[in-house]
């Protein structure tokens, strides 16, 4: 039986952990699809490729896509760009019904679209993936990065955007 107050507290406390947002794309044999992240992180920087992990909840209408494409590309959002995440989320509707009619998209290496105006993407293929809970944890080997010279990540905590203080 699960533990419901565990569950409650969790959340409650993964709440008040910031997290940069990211729109994690896919394209391929399976179509193209999109959607928000806050759990995406690096594996590592060593080996043949560098290596990042991307949480996708196993309801999220672009996992079938990613799993077969076999293919993502996380982008790191600005904090202009919340509209975006709101979007991709489902949050906002998608104009005329495509989400990637709200961005501009260039592809680098694996075909999965790189928003153009991203802080930064991360074009990877897909390692591994494996379900945990309600999650699949997709791992992939960096196959291209594309870096935009300035700007500030939109941050998402405490069931907010946040914005990053300057100093």
């Amino acid at each position: 039986m699960a533990n419901t107050a565990l569950k409650d507290q969790f959340i409650e406390g993964m709440s008040r952990a910031a997290a940069s947002v990211s729109v994690v794309t896919t394209d391929g044999p399976a179509g193209r699809a999109g959607v928000t992240v806050s759990a995406m992180t690096s594996i590592s920087a060593d080996g043949d490729r560098p290596t990042m992990l991307v949480c996708l909840n196993a309801s999220a209408s672009a996992l079938p896509s990613v799993l077969e494409n076999g293919c993502f590309c996380i982008n790191v959002l600005t904090i202009e760009q919340n509209d975006v995440s709101d979007i991709f989320s489902g949050r906002l509707p998608a104009p005329g019904g495509d989400r990637f009619a709200c961005v501009a998209t260039e592809t680098l290496v694996t075909g999965a679209p790189s928003l153009k105006d991203a802080l930064v993407s991360f074009d990877c293929r897909l390692v591994s993936a494996e379900k945990i809970g309600t999650h699949h944890i997709c791992i992939g080997a960096v196959e291209a990065v594309r870096t935009k010279s300035e700007g500030t990540p939109l941050l998402y905590g405490m069931r907010r955007y946040l914005r990053a203080e300057k100093h």
